[in-house]
């Protein structure tokens, strides 16, 4: 009697595990559903080597948009990736400092800042200064969100570094500058990379602080120090239009955005995952 009611309340136990786990993935399902189904109408070639019709005019595309936005992650991630990883290897390094609880202490409390905040900051720090949007001040906005994410992935990942390894190249002479950037970073890469990419997936759909610095534009700028537009920038604005043909290619630029935020996820599993199985 005793087993039988062990293996009841067994079964129990694995059905309410397997039926929360139903619950919590459903709302996902659900959104790449309708997604899905509402923004593949929009892909078409056009879609992606046009820039946006005046209103009244059928067709026309984003690619205003993708130029934008490939702009403004590009160079966050040249301020972002650098700053990051040194900031990381600093408190891998020395953890025990005080200037390194005060910084981890700050990097807690930036991830938890509103990004509207950040771009208000942005704003009087830079647009009001300069006089007016520009990439320059999104790409500075969005390098700050990018930051805590990849100081403590930087951080987890060189502390899980053996201590052996700096200890063999001092052993052959290396300084201490070398022993960083040719032992030690090597052979985190992976990790690295994993914290670049969570970071890069964090900042991609971000809308907020680009209203405040980045504007938008109607058309193809490369030029840092002018406003451009960008994937959430188009996606808010023609979703809050009262135009069928924008809200098409709303549903259209939500669709690339969570597939790319997907596949930028699942990269990051993958090479998470493969970093594990080589140590």
């Amino acid at each position: 009697m005793t087993t039988r009611v062990r293996k009841i309340k067994n079964i129990l136990f694995k059905t309410l595990i397997c039926t929360g786990s139903a619950i919590a993935a459903a709302p996902l399902c659900f959104i790449l559903y309708f997604i899905v189904q509402m923004g593949w109408k929009s892909i078409n070639w056009n879609f992606f080597v046009e820039i946006p019709k005046p209103v009244g005019e059928s067709g026309g595309g984003i690619a205003n948009a993708l130029v934008g936005s490939a702009l403004l992650l590009l160079v966050a991630c040249v301020m972002a990736v650098p700053i990051g990883i040194s900031v990381g290897v600093y408190l891998s390094e020395f953890s025990n400092k005080g200037p390194a609880k005060w910084i981890r202490l700050s990097m807690e409390v930036l991830s938890g800042v509103p990004s509207i905040v950040i771009g208000i900051l942005v704003y009087a720090w830079v647009v009001k200064p300069m006089g007016h949007f520009s990439a320059l001040s999104g790409s500075i906005a969005l390098a700050i969100m990018m930051l805590p994410i990849m100081v403590r992935t930087a951080e987890e990942t060189l502390k899980l570094i053996p201590s052996t390894l700096k200890e063999a190249a001092f052993a052959l002479g290396a300084p201490y500058s070398t022993t960083i950037l040719k032992v030690v970073l090597p052979a985190g890469i992976s990790g690295l990379v994993t914290g670049v990419l969570l970071a890069f997936a964090r900042i991609v759909g971000e809308t907020a602080p680009l209203l405040f610095t980045a504007f938008g534009n109607p058309y193809i700028s490369t030029n840092l120090f002018k406003p451009v537009a960008s994937l959430p920038l188009i996606l808010f604005n023609y979703a809050i239009s009262p135009y069928e043909d924008w809200h098409t290619l709303a549903w259209g630029a939500s669709f690339l955005l969570v597939l790319f935020i997907l596949l930028l996820n699942l990269t990051a599993k993958l090479v998470s995952l493969r970093w594990k199985v080589l140590r």
